[in-house]
C-alpha cells in the first residue's frame, strides 16, 4: 500500500542508528511498539530459544512467496555460518500477478533482491517496514521517473502493490527486526520471489511467459539466489549488472 510519510520524517526515521541512543530504545518510545514487545515478546524468545539463537546475537533474513503467500522469516546467531527457518507468515492480500513491478500504478508487488530501508511505528497500517524499492535493477529496467515506491510490509489486510499480514502478525515481526538491527544489522535483506523457485516451477514459468525475456531475465537471477540459499543456508552475495541483471554468488 502507498504509504506517504512525511520528507522530514523520513530523515528522522533513516537517522535512528546514528543516534547516541539505541535503536530499539527509541522504536520503544512509540505505544504500538511498546505494544508489540508487551504482546509478542516472550512467543519471539521462545521462537529463537528452540533454535539456540540468542537474542544479543540474532540477525535475520526475510523470503517472500507471491504465489504461496507466505513471508519466510530465517535467523541466526552473528556466528553463526548458516540461517534456520524460524517461522513463516501469511501474507493476507496481494495485488497484481507474477512478475516485477516496472511503473507506478501497476498494483505489482515487487520481486527481486532488496532490504529493509524504514520502520515506521506510526503507521496508517499499524506497523510497517519500508522495502527499498526501486533497487538498481528496477530502476534500469522500469519506466523512468514513473516507478513508485513506499512498498512496505505493514498490517492490516489491504494492498496495492505491499506485503500486508495481520496486525497480530506484525507486531511480531516487527519486534524480530527491530532486535536485529538493534543487534547491528543495518540492512534485513529481503528476497521477493514470484513462488518457490524449484525446478519444477521454474520450467513452468519458463513455458508460460517464454516470449517474456524481462520476466525469464529477472526469474534466472531469482532462482540463482534461491538455489544458492536453499543449499548452503547463507546468504549470496547480489551485485547489479548495468543490463539490470545480476550477478549472484
Amino acid at each position: 500500500m502507498m504509504v506517504k510519510i512525511n520528507a522530514f520524517i523520513l530523515l528522522l526515521l533513516t537517522l535512528f542508528s546514528f543516534t547516541t541512543d539505541s535503536f530499539k530504545s527509541h522504536q520503544l518510545r512509540y505505544p504500538r511498539v511498546r505494544e508489540a514487545y508487551k504482546s509478542k515478546e516472550s512467543n519471539m524468545l521462545n521462537l529463537i530459544n528452540a533454535k539456540n539463537i540468542n537474542r544479543g546475537e540474532l540477525l535475520i533474513y526475510l523470503r517472500a512467496f507471491k504465489s504461496e503467500k507466505k513471508i519466510e522469516l530465517w535467523g541466526k546467531n552473528k556466528s553463526d555460518q548458516t540461517y534456520q527457518l524460524i517461522k513463516a507468515y501469511e501474507v493476507c492480500r496481494t495485488s497484481g500477478k507474477l512478475g516485477p513491478k516496472r511503473r507506478q500504478g501497476d498494483l505489482q508487488i515487487p520481486e527481486g533482491f532488496y532490504h529493509i530501508n524504514i520502520f515506521n511505528p506510526y503507521s496508517n497500517f499499524y506497523l510497517s517496514m519500508g522495502i527499498n524499492y526501486p533497487n538498481k535493477s528496477d530502476r534500469i529496467l522500469g519506466v523512468k521517473n514513473k516507478l513508485g515506491g513506499d512498498i512496505f510490509i505493514h498490517g492490516a489486510c489491504v494492498t496495492i502493490g505491499c506485503l500486508p499480514i495481520t496486525n497480530e502478525e506484525i507486531k511480531e515481526l516487527y519486534i524480530f527486526c527491530v532486535e536485529a538491527k538493534n543487534n547491528g544489522q543495518q540492512k534485513i535483506p529481503v528476497s521477493i520471489f514470484p513462488c518457490k523457485l524449484n525446478s519444477k516451477k521454474f520450467e513452468q514459468l519458463s513455458l508460460r511467459y517464454k516470449s517474456d525475456s524481462d520476466k525469464i531475465g529477472l526469474w534466472t537471477d531469482l532462482k540463482k539466489g534461491y538455489d544458492s540459499f536453499n543449499q548452503n543456508k547463507q546468504l549470496p552475495s547480489i551485485s547489479f549488472l548495468n543490463t539490470g541483471r545480476h550477478i549472484v554468488k
